[in-house]
């Protein structure tokens, strides 16, 4: 699923190619893409009508493109296979096509949103007064984010009884750190990701945030990871950072600062890659 990076990525592209264009018509092809729209496709393309799209924001893995003229926002959904593409109107529709939209200017492109798995959708949702859509309020502010409270954090981290992993994938938390990044940083940080919070010195925990934001950092100036075909950013083109991870996707192959094998263990439904050397697992009490 795409984590921050992938999706202030595909936000860049959508701030450059639909910003301050004025939706014309919505072409709903397939009802799962709207289900979060609980009015249904034809309401959603008739609330669309004519209103102006603002700057797309984001928040987390979040991303919204505010209505400018009113107090409501598209909310994108990327699941695990969606795409929104800025494609010339001329263009074959893509065959997981699901949502097109339409503009009343002569640039000749649309936005399509493009979902294989149909696990992802666009909705439409009234404003906080934050400007966040209502139905994601809750979700905390990620790290790059210039208002991100790192104070805040590690204490509340510190208070946590839990691991340093689900830590970083606690979206209330910390937004935006998915499985692919939480791996990276604790391979940096040479934190295993059983560590407990509890037992984390704040000087680590500092240390931790500033890798989590590097390897965020990194991802953005490589356009993101891709593993496949299925994310890509508004022009459909993939990013390059998959290449140079240094834990996750890399099970048997040497740790780059060690030599020792890299390992994957199942973790909640999921894997884990750390190097057993360098990110030695926590005692167990006897």
């Amino acid at each position: 699923m795409p984590e921050l990076p992938e999706v202030e990525v595909v936000r860049r592209g959508l701030e450059r190619w639909v910003g301050g264009r004025t939706i014309a018509e919505t072409e709903v092809l397939h009802p799962r893409a709207v289900r979060r729209h609980t009015a249904g496709g034809e309401d959603f393309a008739a609330q669309l009508k004519g209103h102006t799209i603002g700057t797309a924001r984001r928040r987390g893995k979040y991303l919204w493109l505010p209505l400018a003229d009113t107090d409501a926002s598209i909310l994108g959904h990327l699941g695990m296979s969606g795409q929104l593409l800025v494609q010339p109107e001329s263009a074959p529709d893509e065959k997981h096509l699901r949502i097109r939209i339409r503009f009343a200017d002569s640039l000749a492109t649309e936005l399509r949103f493009v979902d294989q798995r149909t696990f992802g959708g666009l909705s439409l949702h009234e404003n906080t007064p934050e400007g966040l859509p209502d139905v994601i309020a809750h979700i905390a502010r990620d790290p790059l984010d210039r208002a991100f409270d790192d104070a805040a954090f590690l204490t509340a981290l510190k208070l946590r009884r839990t691991t340093v992993k689900r830590a970083l994938l606690d979206q209330s938390l910390i937004s935006g750190v998915g499985n692919i990044y939480a791996d990276e940083a604790l391979w940096r940080g040479r934190l295993h990701y059983e560590r407990p919070t509890a037992t984390l010195p704040r000087p680590r925990a500092v240390e931790l945030l500033g890798h989590v934001r590097d390897v965020m950092n990194a991802a953005l100036d490589a356009g993101g990871t891709s593993f496949d075909s299925l994310y890509v950013n508004v022009n459909g083109e993939s990013g390059y950072f998959d290449r140079s991870l240094d834990a996750y996707g890399r099970e048997d192959e040497p740790c780059r600062r060690c030599g020792t094998p890299i390992r994957r263990r199942p973790w909640m439904n999921r894997s884990s890659y750390f190097c057993p050397r360098c990110q030695r697992a926590p005692r167990v009490a006897s």
